[in-house]
C-alpha cells in the first residue's frame, strides 16, 4: 500500500510560482507512474501532468503546457510539480497519484485517466488571486 503526501500549496498572486511536492511511502517508488491532477468545485478531477518510472517520459495538459513542469527524484521518493506564471484559473486542490506497477501506459491518453491511478494523496490547496 502506497501513501502519498502533498505539500507546497498556498495563496499566491497571478504571475507567481509555486512548487508542489509529493512524497511517497510504503512501496518501491521507482516502479510507479506518477501524476498530478486538480479539482475545482463543480468540475471533474482534471489531469495536469504525468511522468513515467524513470522520469524520461512526461506529459502536460494543454492548459498548463509551457508553465508547469513535472519531475521526480526516485532516490527521495518524491515527485514535484513546478508551477510558473500562475493565473486564477489554476486555483484548485492539487492531488498526487500513483499507478500500480502492473499498469501499462502506452500513450498520453493513458495518463489522463483517473481510473489508471490507484493511490491518491489528500491534496493541497493552491489559490491564485488576480
Amino acid at each position: 500500500q502506497v501513501q502519498l503526501a502533498e505539500s507546497g500549496g498556498g495563496l499566491v498572486q497571478a504571475g507567481d510560482s509555486l512548487r508542489l511536492s509529493c512524497e511517497a511511502s510504503g512501496g518501491t517508488f521507482s516502479n510507479y507512474v506518477m501524476g498530478w491532477f486538480r479539482l475545482t468545485p463543480g468540475k471533474e478531477r482534471e489531469f495536469v501532468a504525468g511522468i513515467g518510472w524513470g522520469g524520461g517520459t512526461t506529459y502536460n495538459a494543454d492548459s498548463v503546457k509551457g508553465r508547469f513542469t513535472i519531475s521526480r527524484e526516485n532516490a527521495k521518493n518524491t515527485v514535484y510539480l513546478q508551477m510558473n506564471s500562475l493565473n486564477p484559473d489554476d486555483t484548485a486542490v492539487y492531488y498526487c497519484a500513483a499507478a500500480n506497477p502492473w499498469r501499462r501506459f502506452y500513450r498520453k491518453d493513458d495518463y489522463y485517466k483517473t481510473s489508471n491511478f490507484d493511490y491518491w494523496g489528500r491534496g493541497t490547496q493552491v489559490t491564485v488571486s488576480s
